[in-house]
């Protein structure tokens, strides 16, 4: 192996060509948002797109909301420096497309529903549907500054300036479109960064195996003697395969793929992005033909990356730097790979295509949540509580500086992740939207399949799923005495906070709270 570090390092800088391909892109997204601002002439637009698409084009609509810029970096981050214990959720996102495509999309459809917590106060009222709207608001707020917070990094890389100032230039940029262009540039531009993205990893890809003297080869070779294909942990130093069965205590693959129904169901039962890609279908046709084509092309696409991450460990092995080791081992966070690996290695052009995937891989997930925020606060909250009887226009322009405090507040919490210390940005993501997602799909599995139980009820579960979370949070960082720590790993947060939101509200409504609105799917 040769150290080259000094040689790499002489090669940072963008090229004119690279310099022509971002701006061209970045002006393209902007004039897009631009031109289907006309068509936002009212709420109705602005949130479902006057329910006019076709099914493919939200089927990769819903591929580019799905694959972010955590495909893009996090998941060659967490490959590079572990193994595929993190993929094995994505695998269960088939079982969960086919269960809503004919349980769910049927629901929303018939009841020409543009917010998915609708449904809440039909079956429970409307302090459950404000609690539903609340526990949405909060979770994708997280998970955008998250990703925000990865794109900073490439923009860091390449320019040099103070992180936080990179954090700014990218959240401005990619909330700007959004806010003006409403869904109809949320979904046109999503399907564009999509085949953006997947050109970019292409590229990559196609340079590692040019450069290795082996080939794709030597990746399958090394790779597989290290143990970077398994599903296994990093631990003390080697790979650990994990074990298939189910407990609370460790991770393991069965338990992995748990995790990954329960979030892969509450996306498409619960979650506004995805209620609102079924509302703005022109068809219950059109909308199951997107989920079809977002279940056939995101797990490729996921798979794909992981495997962008493998060769870059197997690359870096072959031609290791100073820095390349210390993403390795910790000492700098793993999602630098990429960005440190686009601007040392790429001929001049494709650096500039491969970051404008990047931004692409940021945008599409951005957009959809700024959108689908603005959606809840006014459908849900702002217009069913606050300020009732307005005109259209009023709450169209309310959306909009909705839209724009979603904007600064992503921007703060990608600052939050950037102090923030984890083994993988993916890591902390699974952890967060375990602890903040709400106990939301168990809620909604406690309406849509049993009749027991009113809004007290649901309240019950609301009350013990709060406490269940505050608990963990508190045992998380260390608050509690050890007497009370929490006796599981934090990655199962998610689902046991659901089976305590579903068993808490049955037993309520079968004992204390008789049934009075059962209404349900």
């Amino acid at each position: 192996m040769i150290l080259r570090e000094a040689e790499i390092l002489g090669d940072m800088s963008l090229g004119p060509w690279d310099l022509v391909i971002l701006l061209l892109y970045m002006v393209g997204i902007g004039v897009m948002g631009l031109y289907f601002a006309r068509r936002n002439t009212s709420t109705e637009e602005y949130f479902v797109g006057g329910r006019s698409h076709k099914g493919w084009v939200i089927g990769l609509s819903l591929v580019g909301t799905s694959i972010s810029s955590i495909s893009f970096l996090a998941f060659p981050g967490d490959a590079y420096k572990t193994a595929y214990l993190r993929m094995l959720p994505n695998f269960m996102l088939p079982v969960a497309l086919v269960m809503a495509a004919y349980v769910f999309l049927p629901f929303f459809r018939k009841n020409h529903i543009s917010s998915a917590y609708e449904y809440l106060e039909m079956r429970f009222g409307p302090r459950v549907r404000v609690y539903g709207a609340v526990a949405f608001i909060i979770g994708q707020l997280m998970r955008i500054s998250g990703i925000l917070f990865l794109v900073s990094i490439l923009v860091q890389t390449l320019t040099g300036l103070d992180p936080i100032v990179c954090i700014l230039i990218s959240g401005i940029f990619v909330a700007f479109y959004t806010i003006v262009g409403g869904i109809h540039a949320v979904i046109w531009t999503d399907v564009i960064q999509t085949i953006v993205l997947a050109l970019g990893g292409v590229v990559c890809l196609i340079v590692i195996v040019n450069h290795l003297p082996g080939g794709l080869g030597q990746i399958v070779e090394v790779a597989s003697a290290a143990g970077k294909f398994s599903f296994a942990e990093f631990r003390e130093g080697v790979m650990q395969p994990v074990r298939w069965d189910l407990t609370l205590q460790t991770k393991t693959a069965g338990m992995m793929l748990l995790i990954g129904l329960t979030i892969w169901l509450r996306e498409y039962s619960c979650m506004q992005a995805t209620i609102q890609r079924y509302a703005a279908a022109r068809t219950s046709h059109d909308a199951r033909t997107a989920m079809w084509v977002c279940g056939a092309s995101s797990i490729p696409i996921w798979l794909f990356f992981m495997f962008v991450g493998t060769s870059l460990y197997v690359f870096y092995q072959e031609f290791p730097t100073e820095a390349t080791e210390q993403m390795l081992n910790g000492v700098r966070k793993a999602e630098d790979i990429m960005p440190y690996f686009i601007l040392h290695e790429l001929p001049q052009g494709m650096k500039g295509l491969v970051i404008a995937a990047a931004l692409a891989a940021a945008m599409s997930s951005i957009d959809s949540s700024i959108n689908a925020i603005s959606a809840v606060s006014i459908i849900d909250i702002y217009r069913r509580h606050l300020v009732t009887g307005r005109h259209d226009s009023h709450y169209l322009a309310m959306a909009r500086w909705i839209a724009v405090a979603t904007g600064i507040l992503m921007i703060l919490g990608a600052i939050w992740f950037s102090r923030a210390e984890s083994k993988t940005l993916q890591d902390t993501l699974t952890m967060l939207t375990a602890v903040l997602g709400g106990g939301l799909f168990g809620l909604y599995m406690f309406g849509m399949l049993t009749t027991r139980g009113n809004g007290m009820a649901a309240l019950c579960g609301i009350v013990c799923t709060i406490g269940f979370t505050i608990w963990t949070l508190l045992a998380k960082n260390e608050m509690l005495p050890s007497s009370l720590s929490v006796p599981f790993d934090l990655y199962y947060v998610d689902v046991v906070g659901n089976v305590v939101m579903f068993l808490v509200g049955y037993v309520a409504g079968l004992i204390f709270f008789p049934i009075k609105n059962h209404y349900r799917i």
